[in-house]
C-alpha cells in the first residue's frame, strides 16, 4: 500500500474568507465564498469549475465552506460540478445535488469461487431480460405500491420482494427517512400528482445502459483484515458492485420542485400537466402563486426555506424521493439475488448500499444544517454510528470506484472525515481518464482483462485493463487528508454497462 499511504501528507487547499483564517465554520448568516478543496499537485481542481461552484452557492446561508473532492468534474446535465458537498442553514437549494435523488451504489458478496464465462453470460442475460432497455410498458407496481415505496422505503421493498431484514441494516439510514411528521402517507397522496405515480408504475428496478453498471469483482488486496472480516470480505472473495438510479419517481420529484437542466422532452411534457396540479391549485392569493412560480417554474432554482407549510412540502418531497430510491435499488438487488442463485448457485449478501446524490439534515458545527452531496458519498465515522447494528465498530463503509478497467476500493471513514463534511467522492473516472490521456497510466502490468457485456445484443468483448495509477491518485488524496481508510482493493473481471 506504499503507493497510497506512505507519502508526505498533502495539506487541504482551503480558500479562506477574510476573518476566517483557520478555515473553520463561521456563524450562520456570514456570506462565504471559500472552498475547501481536496486535490493534489498531480490532479489540481479546475479553477473554472470552482468559480461555478462559488456562483452556485452565492446568496446561500452556508454552514461551512463548500467542499471540493477528488474527481471534481462537470456533466452537461447538471447545474453544479460533480464531487461536491455543500451545507446550508434553514433552506434547501435543489441545484446543489442531482435532479434525481438517491442515485447510489451497493456492494454484495457471493459465496462461490470465480464463475466461468458460461455462468457469467447466463447471469447477465437474465438481467437484460428482466431489465430491458428500452423498458416495457407493462405496470410492475400498483399506484398504492408506488406511494408505499415513497413513504416506507426499504421496509416496503423487504415486504414486497422478500428481502432479509439483516440486509436492511446495511442500507444507509436503514433505507427509510421519516415522513410521518410531515404528513405521512396522506400528504404523499395529496402532493404527488396522479400522472407521476401512474408513470412510476412502469419500471421498478434497473441497471443500464448509461454510466450505471453491474460489475463482478474479486478481492485483490486486503489492507485492514479485522474490518474486512466484520464486513464479510476476505482475500479472493467474489463481489458484485451495483450502480443505478433511484427510479422514475425521483426524477419526477426533482423536476417538480425546481426547473432542472436534466429533464427530458418527455418529462417536460409530463411536468406541463403535473407541476400546475402540484403547486398552483388551492392557493390563497396572488402573492403565494408568484412565490411558488419563481421557486419551481423559473430557471435559477433559488434556495427554498424549510420553515412553515411550504417548507414541510419541500422536506416531504425530498424524503419521499430518497425513500423511493432506497426501495428501487433494493428491488434490483432482490432480482440479482435470484439470478445469482440460478446462474452461480450462490447466495448474495449485502455489504453496503449508499446514495451519492442526497440531501440530509445533519449537525454541522453543533447546529442543524442541510448537507447536499452531489456525486459524493456520506462518510460517517464509527463514533457517529454508535449503536448501529452493522456499522457501529467500522463506521459507514463507502465505495471509491475506479472504472471497469481498473481496481475499485471499499473504504471506511477516517478520523478527520469532518474536514470534508463527512463526504468522499463517489468515483474516480475523470482522474483515471486524465492519467491515461497524458500517459501517466497505461496497460495493466499483469495483462488482465474485463469481459464487457452491453445492452446492444452483441457478444461480450474482452477489454484490456489499465494499471491503478489514476485510482490510486484519487484515493491517495482522501487517505493523506484523513478522510477515509481503504479496507480492500477490488479487481473487476466482468461488467454489464
Amino acid at each position: 500500500m506504499t503507493s497510497i499511504t506512505d507519502r508526505t501528507e498533502l495539506p487541504v487547499q482551503l480558500i479562506t474568507h477574510p476573518g476566517d483564517e483557520d478555515g473553520g465554520s463561521v456563524p450562520a448568516g456570514t456570506p462565504l465564498r471559500d472552498l475547501t478543496v481536496f486535490d493534489s499537485p498531480g490532479m489540481p481542481a479546475d479553477p473554472t469549475l470552482m468559480e461555478r461552484l462559488r456562483a452556485g452557492t452565492a446568496g446561500a446561508d452556508l454552514a461551512a465552506p463548500p467542499v471540493v473532492l477528488p474527481d471534481f468534474c462537470h456533466k452537461d446535465k447538471s447545474e453544479m460540478p460533480s464531487s461536491i458537498a455543500v451545507a446550508t442553514r434553514g433552506a434547501i437549494r435543489p441545484t446543489l445535488t442531482d435532479a434525481a435523488l438517491n442515485c447510489g451504489m451497493a456492494l454484495a458478496t457471493l459465496d462461490v469461487d470465480k464463475p466461468d464465462e458460461a455462468a457469467i453470460s447466463t447471469f447477465y442475460r437474465r438481467i437484460q431480460e428482466r431489465f430491458p432497455d428500452p423498458p416495457t410498458w407493462s405496470f410492475e407496481l400498483s399506484r398504492a405500491e408506488v406511494l408505499r415505496a415513497a413513504v416506507e422505503g426499504a421496509d416496503f421493498a423487504a415486504e414486497r420482494f422478500g428481502i432479509d431484514r439483516a440486509d436492511l441494516d446495511r442500507v444507509e439510514e436503514m433505507g427509510r427517512l421519516p415522513v410521518e411528521e410531515l404528513g405521512g402517507a396522506r400528504a404523499a397522496r395529496k402532493e404527488l400528482p396522479w400522472v407521476c405515480t401512474q408513470l412510476a408504475r412502469l419500471r421498478f428496478g434497473s441497471i443500464g445502459p448509461s454510466t450505471h453498471f453491474l460489475e463482478l469483482q474479486q478481492v485483490d488486496e486486503v489492507f485492514e483484515p479485522e474490518i474486512a472480516e466484520r464486513l464479510g470480505l476476505r482475500q479472493g472473495q467474489i463481489t458484485l458492485q451495483l450502480h443505478n438510479g433511484g427510479g422514475v419517481l425521483t426524477g419526477q420529484i426533482g423536476e417538480m420542485y425546481a426547473r432542472r437542466k436534466a429533464a427530458s422532452r418527455m418529462l417536460r411534457a409530463e411536468m406541463a400537466v403535473a407541476k400546475p396540479m402540484a403547486h398552483l391549485r388551492g392557493l390563497t392569493g396572488l402573492q403565494q402563486a408568484r412565490r411558488r412560480y419563481s421557486r419551481y417554474f423559473e430557471v435559477g432554482c433559488p434556495s427554498i426555506p424549510i420553515e412553515g407549510d411550504e417548507g414541510r412540502r419541500v422536506m416531504l418531497a425530498q424524503r419521499l424521493s430518497m425513500n423511493y430510491g432506497f426501495a428501487y435499488r433494493l428491488a434490483t438487488y432482490a432480482a440479482l439475488k435470484e439470478f445469482a442463485r440460478a446462474a452461480f448457485g450462490a447466495s448474495l449478501r449485502l455489504v453496503v448500499d449508499s446514495p451519492h446524490n442526497s440531501i440530509y439534515e445533519e449537525q454541522i458545527a453543533g447546529a442543524p444544517a442541510f448537507v447536499h452531496r452531489h456525486n459524493a458519498a456520506r462518510a460517517w465515522t464509527a463514533e457517529m454510528m454508535a449503536g448501529h447494528p452493522a456499522f457501529a465498530e467500522t463506521g459507514q463503509p463507502l465505495l471509491v470506484p475506479g472504472t471497469n478497467r481498473t481496481s475499485s476500493f471499499l473504504c471506511v471513514p477516517a478520523a478527520r472525515a469532518d474536514r470534508s463534511l463527512h463526504s468522499a467522492c463517489h468515483g474516480t473516472g475523470s482522474i483515471i481518464k486524465a492519467f491515461e490521456q497524458d500517459g501517466r497510466s497505461g496497460r495493466d502490468p499483469l495483462g488482465r482483462h474485463t469481459m464487457r457485456y452491453r445492452y446492444d445484443g452483441k457478444a461480450p468483448r474482452l477489454i484490456p485493463q489499465l494499471d491503478d495509477h489514476g485510482v490510486d491518485e484519487a484515493l491517495g488524496i482522501l487517505v493523506r487528508n484523513g478522510l477515509v481508510r481503504p479496507v480492500v482493493r477490488l479487481r473487476p473481471f466482468a461488467v454489464l454497462t
